[in-house]
C-alpha cells in the first residue's frame, strides 16, 4: 500500500500553474478554443472557456504562440507574457495565409507549411451551417461531394474517389473496416455532428501517415474533449440544443456537459434525432416523384397511389449518439484521454432499391437496413518528456465494434432474407516527433490492426415465421490484419521554403474459409499476404508574406479486404459477385500545385489543380465460376462478376476559393469544384469514373458580428449528361431523370438558402434557416433519395 500511495502522490503532483488568460481585444471577452504552442509545435494547448490556459509546460520555450481563427497570431517570450500580467489580448483579422493549425501528421502543424490541401471545418463553421447529421457537414464545407442511397445515408466523394478508397477518422483512430466496400457507404452518420469539435479533410493520398484506404483523402473528425479547470477550484462547460426540421420532421435534442477539475476533465454528450419521411421539392423532375408505395395489407403485399407524390413514404429513421470522455493530467510530462462513443440507428429503409418496379409492380416488398451500431473505446497517451529519441510521443489504443445488416423481402413473397455482419476492430499507433535542430523535425510511427468479421445469414417465412439457414455475406470468421511503419520529414530550408517527405512500408494479410453449403466454390480457404510502400514530397514557397505555392508528389494504396475477397452479394439486378482471392492492392500516383494568394488583408484567392492515376484498380469484372458465367442467387438467374486487379483509373481537376472580406463584419466566400475521371472497361475503353461528381460549389454573403447572423448562400451543381454517366450508373434507371432523348441523365440544379443566428444573451443562440427557398426538386449525383424540398429550420441552443 505504501507504494502504491507513494506512487500516487508522484503522479498527482504538479508544479504551481502559470495561467495565461486570452480576450477579445475590442470587448475584453475570454477566448476559447486558442491554440497556445512553442515554436517547434510541440506543447499545443488549448484555452478553455474562461480563456484560461496553464503553460507551465512552455516556460523553457523560446517563443510562445497565440492563434486562433479570424483572429491575427501572436508571439510573445515567456518573459514578455509575465510583463504583461499573463493577459493576452488579440486582435480581429481579416483574411491570411497563416491561419490555422491542423493535425496533418497526427501532430499539430501549421497549415501554411503544409505542401497539400486541407479543408478545415471549425466550430463556428458548425455552428452557423447547423447540420442535421456529419454527412451534411461534409456537404456544406463545399468540396466534399455526398451521395446518398436513403435518408440514413451519406458517401462522401474525394477528387473521384469514395467509399473505401477514402479514409475516416475519428480522434486518432481509423474507422475504416475490412468489409468497407465499393458500393455507397453511410458509416459516417454514425457520428454525431452537435458532439464534433472540428473536421478536416484531407485532399488526395495520405498513406504515408494514414496506410490503407487514403486514396482520395482523408476526413479526420475531432469529438468535443473536456478541458481542465486550471487553478479554479472546478469548471462546469456545456450546451444544449433543441432543432426541428419541416422538411422531415425532425426533432433533434443533444447535450454535453463538462466538469474540469485541476488535472482532471470529464464530458458527457447524448443526442437523439428522429426524421420522418422525407418531403421532396415541388419545381423539377417527375422521375423523381413517389407516385406508388408498397404496404402489406390483411397479410398480402399490395402498393398504392401515392395520395401526395412529393413525400418520400418509407424513408424515415432514428438515431441516438453517445459520448464519454475522461482526460487525466497527472504533471506537465503526461496526459492521458479515454472516450467511449456509442451510435446506434433503427431500421433505415433503402430508399433507393423501395422505388426500383420490375413487371408493374414494386420489386422489393421490404428492403432496410438494420440498425446501424458503432461503439468505440479509445485511450490516448501522450508523452511530453524530451529525450534521445523523442520530444513528444503519443500512444492511441482503440476497440471498435460495428453492427449493420441487410433485410430484403421481393414483393409478394414470403420469404424475409436477412444478412448480418458485425466486425471487432482493434487498433495501437504509436507516434512520435523529434526536432533535429530548430529548422527540422522528424515524425515516425507503428500500427497495428487487427479486424474479424463475424457474418450471419437466415431467412424466415414471414407467414408462420420459420427461419432456416440462407447465404452470409461474407465468410464467418475472417480476419483482415494490417501492420505498417512510416517515417516523415520536415525542413525549413529557409524562410521561403518548407520541405516535407514521407515514407511508409505496409503488410497486410487476410484469412478467410469458405462454405460451399450454398455455392460451389471451386476453393474453401483464401489465403493473402501482400506488402505495400508508398513515398510522399512536397515543397511549400512563400515568395512573399501574402504568397503561397505548394506543390506536392505522393502515393497512396487500398490493401484488399474481406469485402473484395470474400463477399457474395447483388450489384445490382441480375449481377452477383463472387470472392476472388488472387487479388493485390492497388495504387494511386497524385501530383498537386496549389497557389494561394491574399491581396490587402481582405481579400484570399486560392487554385489547385490534381492528378491522380490508379494502377491496378480493383473493380467488379465477368467471371465464371466452375466453368459457369451464370449461376441462381437469390432465386433468380445471376450473371457471375467477381473484384479483379483488371484496371487503371484517372481523375483530375481544379479546386478554387476565394474568401472576400469587403466591409467590417461582412465576408463573401465561394468555393467551386471541377473534376473529371476515367477508367478502364472490360473492353481495354476509357468510360467515365463512377465517383467523378459534377461540378459544384457554394457562394455564401455572410454578416457576423458575434451577436447577430445572416448568410445568404447558393448551392449549386453542373449536369452529368448520359454519355458522361458511368456504365454501372447508366443501368439504374429508378434514381435518374430522363433528356429529351430518353436517356438517363443527372440535371444541373442549384438552391438558394437563408440562415439566421440570433444571440439572444451571451449564452443562448437561435437558429432560424430556410434551406431550397425555391422549393427545387433535385437529386445529387448518384443519390437515389431525392434531396429535401423548401426546408425551415429552426433550433435554440444554450450554452453554460
Amino acid at each position: 500500500m505504501k507504494i502504491i500511495f507513494s506512487l500516487i502522490i508522484l503522479f498527482t503532483f504538479s508544479l504551481n500553474a502559470q495561467i495565461v488568460t486570452v480576450k477579445d481585444a475590442a470587448t475584453e471577452k475570454p477566448l476559447e478554443v486558442v491554440s497556445v504552442y512553442s515554436n517547434d509545435l510541440n506543447r499545443a494547448l488549448i484555452t478553455n472557456p474562461n480563456g484560461q490556459v496553464d503553460i507551465k509546460s512552455l516556460n523553457k520555450s523560446n517563443e510562445i504562440i497565440f492563434r486562433l481563427i479570424g483572429y491575427e497570431k501572436l508571439s510573445f517570450s515567456y518573459n514578455q507574457l509575465k510583463e504583461m500580467n499573463f493577459i493576452v489580448k488579440m486582435k480581429e483579422q481579416a483574411v491570411s495565409i497563416e491561419n490555422v493549425i491542423v493535425s496533418a501528421k497526427r501532430w499539430e502543424e501549421d497549415r501554411s507549411e503544409i505542401p497539400h490541401t486541407i479543408e478545415v471545418i471549425t466550430p463556428k463553421d458548425i455552428e452557423l451551417q447547423n447540420p442535421q447529421t456529419a454527412a451534411d457537414m461534409l456537404s456544406q464545407s463545399g468540396h466534399v461531394y455526398v451521395q446518398k442511397s436513403q435518408l440514413g445515408g451519406g458517401s462522401p466523394m474525394i477528387r473521384g474517389f469514395a467509399t473505401n478508397r477514402v479514409l475516416l477518422v475519428v480522434d486518432n483512430v481509423r474507422m475504416n473496416t475490412a468489409i468497407f466496400r465499393s458500393g455507397n457507404l453511410q458509416n459516417v452518420i454514425s457520428l454525431d455532428a452537435n458532439s464534433l469539435a472540428n473536421s478536416e479533410v484531407i485532399f488526395g493520398p495520405a498513406s504515408v501517415i494514414y496506410g490503407s484506404d487514403a486514396i482520395g483523402g482523408v476526413m479526420e473528425f475531432n469529438t468535443l474533449s473536456p478541458k481542465y479547470a486550471y487553478g479554479n477550484d472546478y469548471l462546469i462547460d456545456g450546451s444544449a440544443l433543441t432543432r426541428y426540421s419541416t422538411a422531415n420532421k425532425e426533432r433533434t435534442g443533444s447535450f454535453n456537459l463538462s466538469l474540469g477539475l485541476e488535472n482532471w476533465g470529464f464530458l458527457t454528450s447524448f443526442t437523439y434525432s428522429k426524421f420522418d419521411d422525407l418531403r421532396m421539392g415541388s419545381n423539377g423532375p417527375d422521375e423523381y416523384l413517389r407516385p406508388f408505395y408498397q404496404t402489406r395489407l390483411n397479410g398480402v403485399d399490395t402498393f398504392f397511389v401515392n395520395s401526395d407524390p412529393e413525400l418520400q413514404v418509407n424513408s424515415g429513421y432514428e438515431q441516438i449518439n453517445f459520448m464519454q470522455k475522461i482526460n487525466f493530467k497527472p504533471n506537465e510530462d503526461w496526459e492521458f484521454k479515454y472516450g467511449f462513443h456509442y451510435s446506434t440507428s433503427s431500421n433505415v429503409p433503402r430508399y433507393d432499391r423501395l422505388i426500383e418496379f420490375r413487371n408493374g409492380s414494386p420489386r422489393s416488398a421490404e428492403w432496410y437496413y438494420g440498425p446501424q451500431k458503432w461503439m468505440m473505446n479509445n485511450l490516448s497517451i501522450t508523452n511530453y518528456s524530451v529525450n534521445t529519441l523523442f520530444d513528444l510521443s503519443q500512444v492511441v489504443l482503440a476497440f471498435q465494434n460495428f453492427e449493420e445488416s441487410r433485410n430484403d423481402r421481393s414483393y409478394k413473397s414470403s420469404t424475409l432474407r436477412s444478412r448480418t455482419e458485425k466486425v471487432n476492430a482493434f487498433s495501437a499507433n504509436i507516434d512520435f516527433v523529434k526536432n533535429i535542430n530548430p529548422q527540422s523535425q522528424i515524425y515516425y510511427g507503428i500500427e497495428t490492426i487487427f479486424n474479424k468479421v463475424n457474418s450471419t445469414g437466415e431467412k424466415t417465412n414471414i407467414n408462420n415465421g420459420v427461419k432456416s439457414a440462407e447465404s452470409t455475406r461474407y465468410p464467418d470468421g475472417s480476419t483482415w490484419n494490417s501492420y505498417g511503419a512510416y517515417l516523415a520529414y520536415k525542413n525549413k530550408l529557409s524562410e521561403k521554403y518548407i520541405l516535407q517527405t514521407g515514407i511508409r512500408y505496409n503488410l497486410v494479410d487476410i484469412n478467410a474459409e469458405f462454405d460451399t453449403t450454398f455455392f460451389p466454390f471451386p476453393f474453401t480457404n483464401a489465403e493473402l499476404n501482400t506488402g505495400a510502400l508508398t513515398a510522399s514530397a512536397g515543397l511549400v514557397w512563400h515568395p512573399q508574406k501574402d504568397w503561397q505555392i505548394n506543390f506536392n508528389l505522393s502515393t497512396g494504396f487500398r490493401a484488399p479486404n474481406i469485402d473484395d475477397i470474400g463477399k457474395v452479394f447483388d450489384s445490382e439486378p441480375g449481377s452477383v459477385v463472387v470472392p476472388n482471392p488472387n487479388l493485390k492492392s492497388e495504387y494511386v500516383y497524385s501530383a498537386e500545385l496549389g497557389l494561394m494568394k491574399v491581396f490587402a488583408s481582405n481579400l484570399k484567392l486560392e487554385l489547385v489543380g490534381f492528378y491522380s492515376y490508379l494502377q491496378d484498380a480493383l473493380v467488379r469484372r465477368d467471371f465464371t465460376l466452375e466453368g459457369q458465367d451464370s449461376i441462381i442467387y437469390d432465386g433468380a438467374l445471376s450473371k457471375v462478376e467477381s473484384i479483379q486487379n483488371a484496371a487503371f483509373a484517372f481523375s483530375y481537376g481544379l479546386q478554387g476559393v476565394i474568401d472576400f472580406n469587403f466591409a467590417r463584419n461582412f465576408k463573401l466566400t465561394s468555393k467551386i469544384n471541377y473534376q473529371q475521371g476515367k477508367e478502364e472497361d472490360d473492353s481495354g475503353n476509357k468510360v467515365p469514373l463512377r465517383h467523378s461528381p459534377p461540378l459544384f460549389g457554394t457562394t455564401r454573403l455572410v454578416y457576423d458580428d458575434n451577436k447577430f447572423s445572416v448568410i445568404f448562400y447558393a448551392d449549386y451543381n453542373g449536369e452529368i449528361s448520359y454519355n458522361n454517366l458511368a456504365p454501372s450508373e447508366r443501368e439504374k434507371t429508378a434514381i435518374y431523370a430522363s433528356d429529351e432523348n430518353g436517356n438517363l441523365y443527372s440535371p444541373a440544379w442549384f438552391t438558394l438558402n437563408l440562415k439566421l443566428g440570433i444571440r439572444v444573451i451571451d449564452n443562448l443562440l437561435i437558429n432560424l434557416s430556410v434551406e431550397n427557398i425555391l422549393d427545387k426538386r433535385y437529386r445529387t449525383y448518384s443519390s437515389g433519395i431525392t434531396a429535401p424540398g423548401r426546408n425551415f429550420i429552426t433550433s435554440v441552443k444554450y450554452n453554460l
